[in-house]
Protein backbone atom coordinates (compact mmCIF):
# COMPACT_ATOMS: atom_id res chain seq x y z
CA UNK A 1 0.00 0.00 0.00
CA UNK A 2 1.08 3.55 -0.38
CA UNK A 3 2.01 5.37 2.97
CA UNK A 4 -0.09 8.68 3.37
CA UNK A 5 0.70 9.39 6.46
CA UNK A 6 4.60 8.35 7.21
CA UNK A 7 7.45 8.38 4.56
CA UNK A 8 8.81 5.25 4.55
CA UNK A 9 8.71 2.10 6.52
CA UNK A 10 11.25 -0.77 6.80
CA UNK A 11 10.53 -4.60 7.63
CA UNK A 12 12.41 -6.59 10.08
CA UNK A 13 11.94 -10.59 10.05
CA UNK A 14 13.13 -12.70 13.10
CA UNK A 15 14.55 -16.11 12.69
CA UNK A 16 11.26 -17.05 14.86
CA UNK A 17 9.17 -17.08 11.44
CA UNK A 18 5.94 -16.04 13.63
CA UNK A 19 7.12 -12.57 13.99
CA UNK A 20 8.18 -9.25 12.21
CA UNK A 21 8.68 -5.72 12.80
CA UNK A 22 7.61 -2.47 11.08
CA UNK A 23 9.66 0.68 11.61
CA UNK A 24 7.93 3.91 10.53
CA UNK A 25 9.32 7.40 10.01
CA UNK A 26 8.38 10.65 9.05
CA UNK A 27 10.34 13.78 9.14
CA UNK A 28 9.73 14.52 12.69
CA UNK A 29 8.67 10.92 14.18
CA UNK A 30 9.53 7.13 14.53
CA UNK A 31 7.55 3.87 15.68
CA UNK A 32 7.57 0.38 15.80
CA UNK A 33 5.22 -1.70 15.26
CA UNK A 34 5.19 -5.98 16.11
CA UNK A 35 3.16 -8.10 13.88
CA UNK A 36 2.79 -11.81 15.20
CA UNK A 37 1.05 -15.10 13.63
CA UNK A 38 -0.56 -18.16 16.27
CA UNK A 39 0.08 -20.41 14.11
CA UNK A 40 -0.83 -18.31 11.09
CA UNK A 41 -2.40 -14.94 10.05
CA UNK A 42 -5.62 -16.61 9.13
CA UNK A 43 -6.18 -18.25 12.49
CA UNK A 44 -5.16 -15.52 14.76
CA UNK A 45 -3.04 -12.27 13.80
CA UNK A 46 -1.79 -10.26 16.78
CA UNK A 47 -0.75 -6.68 16.24
CA UNK A 48 1.22 -4.65 18.76
CA UNK A 49 1.31 -0.92 17.54
CA UNK A 50 2.37 2.80 18.76
CA UNK A 51 0.31 5.85 19.82
CA UNK A 52 3.07 7.70 20.51
CA UNK A 53 6.91 8.70 19.51
CA UNK A 54 8.50 7.72 22.44
CA UNK A 55 6.63 8.40 25.67
CA UNK A 56 6.74 10.67 28.73
CA UNK A 57 6.03 7.84 31.00
CA UNK A 58 9.60 7.47 31.63
CA UNK A 59 9.57 3.47 32.98
CA UNK A 60 13.38 2.01 33.69
CA UNK A 61 12.95 -1.24 31.69
CA UNK A 62 11.13 0.01 28.65
CA UNK A 63 13.49 1.54 25.57
CA UNK A 64 12.00 4.82 25.59
CA UNK A 65 12.26 5.63 29.03
CA UNK A 66 14.74 8.29 28.78
CA UNK A 67 12.72 10.36 25.78
CA UNK A 68 9.08 11.74 23.91
CA UNK A 69 8.96 12.90 20.81
CA UNK A 70 5.47 13.78 20.09
CA UNK A 71 1.55 11.96 20.29
CA UNK A 72 0.96 10.20 16.75
CA UNK A 73 -2.02 11.05 14.93
CA UNK A 74 -4.89 8.95 14.75
CA UNK A 75 -4.19 8.42 11.05
CA UNK A 76 -0.70 7.41 11.98
CA UNK A 77 -1.86 4.84 14.25
CA UNK A 78 -4.44 3.62 11.51
CA UNK A 79 -2.29 2.80 8.72
CA UNK A 80 0.23 0.97 10.87
CA UNK A 81 -2.46 -1.45 11.51
CA UNK A 82 -3.17 -1.05 7.49
CA UNK A 83 0.17 -1.67 6.45
CA UNK A 84 0.32 -4.71 8.95
CA UNK A 85 -2.12 -6.49 7.58
CA UNK A 86 -1.58 -5.50 4.31
CA UNK A 87 1.57 -7.92 4.95
CA UNK A 88 -0.18 -10.75 5.91
CA UNK A 89 -1.97 -11.42 2.49
CA UNK A 90 -5.36 -12.34 4.41
CA UNK A 91 -8.96 -10.41 4.40
CA UNK A 92 -9.05 -9.23 8.16
CA UNK A 93 -12.86 -9.64 8.15
CA UNK A 94 -12.08 -13.56 7.59
CA UNK A 95 -9.33 -14.32 10.55
CA UNK A 96 -10.44 -16.04 13.31
CA UNK A 97 -9.05 -13.87 15.80
CA UNK A 98 -7.57 -10.38 15.50
CA UNK A 99 -6.23 -8.60 17.97
CA UNK A 100 -5.17 -5.05 17.95
CA UNK A 101 -2.95 -3.86 20.72
CA UNK A 102 -1.82 -0.83 21.44
CA UNK A 103 0.85 -1.30 23.63
CA UNK A 104 4.07 -1.11 21.21
CA UNK A 105 5.23 2.14 22.33
CA UNK A 106 3.59 5.48 24.20
CA UNK A 107 1.45 5.98 26.84
CA UNK A 108 -2.30 5.83 24.90
CA UNK A 109 -4.09 6.97 27.60
CA UNK A 110 -1.72 10.35 27.07
CA UNK A 111 -2.95 10.86 23.65
CA UNK A 112 -6.92 10.68 24.19
CA UNK A 113 -7.37 12.32 20.81
CA UNK A 114 -5.43 10.44 18.24
CA UNK A 115 -6.69 6.80 20.38
CA UNK A 116 -10.38 8.06 19.91
CA UNK A 117 -9.86 8.69 16.66
CA UNK A 118 -7.85 5.76 15.64
CA UNK A 119 -10.38 3.55 17.46
CA UNK A 120 -13.20 4.68 15.73
CA UNK A 121 -11.94 4.25 12.50
CA UNK A 122 -10.47 0.81 13.17
CA UNK A 123 -14.09 -0.32 14.73
CA UNK A 124 -15.72 0.65 11.61
CA UNK A 125 -13.47 -1.33 9.24
CA UNK A 126 -12.84 -4.21 11.48
CA UNK A 127 -15.56 -4.27 13.70
CA UNK A 128 -14.66 -8.42 14.78
CA UNK A 129 -10.94 -7.19 15.85
CA UNK A 130 -10.14 -7.14 19.79
CA UNK A 131 -8.99 -3.06 20.61
CA UNK A 132 -6.71 -3.95 23.50
CA UNK A 133 -5.41 -0.32 25.61
CA UNK A 134 -2.30 -1.28 27.54
CA UNK A 135 -1.81 1.73 29.60
CA UNK A 136 0.80 2.53 32.91
CA UNK A 137 -2.15 4.59 35.02
CA UNK A 138 -1.66 8.06 34.50
CA UNK A 139 -3.56 9.87 36.75
CA UNK A 140 -6.38 11.51 34.88
CA UNK A 141 -10.21 11.17 34.96
CA UNK A 142 -10.84 7.86 33.15
CA UNK A 143 -14.77 8.36 32.44
CA UNK A 144 -14.27 9.01 29.12
CA UNK A 145 -12.21 6.03 28.69
CA UNK A 146 -15.18 3.88 29.94
CA UNK A 147 -17.48 6.05 27.54
CA UNK A 148 -15.66 4.97 24.49
CA UNK A 149 -15.10 1.54 25.73
CA UNK A 150 -19.27 1.40 25.83
CA UNK A 151 -19.27 3.09 22.71
CA UNK A 152 -16.87 0.16 20.93
CA UNK A 153 -17.74 -2.89 22.12
CA UNK A 154 -14.18 -4.89 21.32
CA UNK A 155 -12.20 -2.26 23.78
CA UNK A 156 -10.59 -4.27 26.08
CA UNK A 157 -8.51 -2.28 28.89
CA UNK A 158 -5.08 -3.48 30.65
CA UNK A 159 -3.40 -1.80 33.33
CA UNK A 160 0.59 -2.24 33.23
CA UNK A 161 0.97 -3.51 37.17
CA UNK A 162 4.49 -5.24 37.61
CA UNK A 163 4.92 -5.27 41.24
CA UNK A 164 2.98 -5.52 43.74
CA UNK A 165 3.61 -2.87 46.18
CA UNK A 166 3.42 1.08 45.53
CA UNK A 167 7.00 1.45 46.58
CA UNK A 168 8.79 -1.05 44.28
CA UNK A 169 6.57 0.32 41.31
CA UNK A 170 7.19 3.77 41.79
CA UNK A 171 11.26 2.31 41.33
CA UNK A 172 10.29 1.12 38.32
CA UNK A 173 7.71 3.97 36.71
CA UNK A 174 9.36 6.49 38.15
CA UNK A 175 6.31 9.19 36.40
CA UNK A 176 4.73 11.02 39.25
CA UNK A 177 1.45 11.59 38.21
CA UNK A 178 0.29 7.59 37.64
CA UNK A 179 -2.78 5.80 40.05
CA UNK A 180 -1.36 4.02 43.01
CA UNK A 181 -2.09 0.05 42.86
CA UNK A 182 -4.94 1.08 44.69
CA UNK A 183 -6.35 3.72 42.87
CA UNK A 184 -5.70 1.06 39.51
CA UNK A 185 -7.84 -1.63 41.27
CA UNK A 186 -10.60 1.14 41.93
CA UNK A 187 -10.47 2.42 38.22
CA UNK A 188 -10.78 -0.91 36.71
CA UNK A 189 -13.81 -2.02 38.83
CA UNK A 190 -15.72 0.73 37.41
CA UNK A 191 -14.68 0.15 33.84
CA UNK A 192 -15.85 -3.41 34.85
CA UNK A 193 -18.86 -2.37 36.38
CA UNK A 194 -19.29 0.07 33.52
CA UNK A 195 -18.76 -2.48 30.10
CA UNK A 196 -19.47 -5.85 31.82
CA UNK A 197 -15.78 -6.77 30.60
CA UNK A 198 -12.69 -7.35 32.70
CA UNK A 199 -9.92 -5.43 32.74
CA UNK A 200 -6.17 -7.04 32.99
CA UNK A 201 -3.56 -6.41 35.09
CA UNK A 202 -0.05 -7.01 33.02
CA UNK A 203 2.84 -8.52 35.55
CA UNK A 204 6.42 -8.70 34.71
CA UNK A 205 8.29 -11.29 36.71
CA UNK A 206 11.77 -11.22 38.37
CA UNK A 207 13.30 -12.11 41.00
CA UNK A 208 12.72 -9.98 44.07
CA UNK A 209 8.38 -9.44 42.75
CA UNK A 210 7.76 -13.31 42.44
CA UNK A 211 7.28 -15.00 46.05
CA UNK A 212 4.17 -16.14 47.80
CA UNK A 213 3.77 -12.63 49.46
CA UNK A 214 3.75 -10.56 46.09
CA UNK A 215 0.70 -13.16 44.92
CA UNK A 216 -1.08 -12.53 48.07
CA UNK A 217 -0.68 -8.87 47.28
CA UNK A 218 -1.76 -9.04 44.13
CA UNK A 219 -4.96 -11.10 45.73
CA UNK A 220 -5.78 -7.98 48.03
CA UNK A 221 -5.74 -5.58 45.47
CA UNK A 222 -7.23 -7.09 42.74
CA UNK A 223 -10.66 -9.16 42.88
CA UNK A 224 -10.01 -12.62 40.89
CA UNK A 225 -13.29 -12.26 39.99
CA UNK A 226 -13.36 -9.57 38.35
CA UNK A 227 -9.58 -8.83 37.42
CA UNK A 228 -7.81 -11.16 34.69
CA UNK A 229 -3.58 -11.70 35.03
CA UNK A 230 -1.43 -11.07 32.72
CA UNK A 231 2.40 -12.65 33.27
CA UNK A 232 5.12 -10.60 31.14
CA UNK A 233 8.85 -12.27 30.42
CA UNK A 234 10.58 -9.29 30.99
CA UNK A 235 12.99 -8.45 27.54
CA UNK A 236 16.12 -6.96 27.30
CA UNK A 237 15.48 -3.02 26.09
CA UNK A 238 18.84 -1.57 25.22
CA UNK A 239 20.94 -4.45 23.60
CA UNK A 240 20.80 -8.21 21.58
CA UNK A 241 21.19 -10.64 23.88
CA UNK A 242 19.85 -14.26 23.99
CA UNK A 243 16.55 -15.49 25.95
CA UNK A 244 16.68 -15.80 29.26
CA UNK A 245 15.08 -19.26 29.73
CA UNK A 246 15.08 -19.12 33.34
CA UNK A 247 12.57 -16.20 33.01
CA UNK A 248 9.78 -18.21 31.07
CA UNK A 249 10.09 -20.54 33.83
CA UNK A 250 9.60 -17.81 36.82
CA UNK A 251 7.03 -16.49 35.04
CA UNK A 252 5.13 -19.66 34.59
CA UNK A 253 5.83 -20.48 38.83
CA UNK A 254 4.49 -17.16 39.75
CA UNK A 255 1.28 -17.49 37.16
CA UNK A 256 0.50 -20.89 39.05
CA UNK A 257 0.75 -18.69 42.44
CA UNK A 258 -1.83 -16.68 40.98
CA UNK A 259 -3.81 -19.36 39.40
CA UNK A 260 -4.06 -21.32 42.86
CA UNK A 261 -5.64 -17.60 44.07
CA UNK A 262 -8.47 -17.62 41.53
CA UNK A 263 -7.16 -15.76 38.97
CA UNK A 264 -7.33 -16.52 35.49
CA UNK A 265 -4.00 -16.19 33.82
CA UNK A 266 -1.98 -16.56 30.68
CA UNK A 267 2.13 -15.81 30.28
CA UNK A 268 3.55 -13.58 27.70
CA UNK A 269 6.82 -14.45 26.44
CA UNK A 270 7.01 -12.44 23.36
CA UNK A 271 8.85 -14.11 20.04
CA UNK A 272 11.51 -12.20 18.24
CA UNK A 273 13.61 -11.07 21.40
CA UNK A 274 16.65 -11.91 20.58
CA UNK A 275 17.01 -10.48 16.85
CA UNK A 276 14.36 -7.83 15.82
CA UNK A 277 13.83 -6.58 19.68
CA UNK A 278 9.52 -8.10 19.67
CA UNK A 279 9.39 -7.68 22.89
CA UNK A 280 8.03 -5.31 25.37
CA UNK A 281 10.19 -2.23 25.48
CA UNK A 282 12.13 -3.39 22.86
CA UNK A 283 12.33 -0.41 20.75
CA UNK A 284 16.11 -0.34 19.80
CA UNK A 285 15.67 1.23 16.24
CA UNK A 286 13.81 3.62 17.84
CA UNK A 287 16.87 4.61 20.18
CA UNK A 288 18.92 4.49 17.34
CA UNK A 289 16.60 7.22 15.72
CA UNK A 290 16.26 9.32 18.17
CA UNK A 291 20.68 9.14 18.57
CA UNK A 292 20.34 10.67 14.81
CA UNK A 293 17.99 12.86 15.54
CA UNK A 294 18.54 15.10 18.24
CA UNK A 295 16.57 18.11 17.57
CA UNK A 296 13.32 16.28 18.09
CA UNK A 297 13.84 14.66 21.13
CA UNK A 298 12.90 15.47 24.71
CA UNK A 299 13.41 13.85 27.59
CA UNK A 300 10.71 11.96 29.21
CA UNK A 301 9.47 13.51 32.14
CA UNK A 302 9.49 10.67 34.69
CA UNK A 303 13.36 10.17 33.45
Amino acid sequence: MKLEHWNAVNRFDSSETDVCKFVFTSKDAVVETVLYKYPTYQARTVICCSTMSGCPVGCTFCGTGKFFIRNLTGDQIVEQVEYALEQTGVDPNTMGRLQIMVMSMGEPILNRKGLTSAFRVLYEKYPEAALLISTSGPKIDYSWVNDLSNEIPTIGLQFSVHESTNEARDKLIPFKAKLSLEDIAVAGEKWYRSTGRRPFFNYCTHDKNSSDTDADNLERLFTPTIWEATISVICESDELSARDNDAHAKATLFSEKLLERGFNTRVFDPAGQDDIGGGCGQLWFVQDWAKNNPRYVKPSIGA
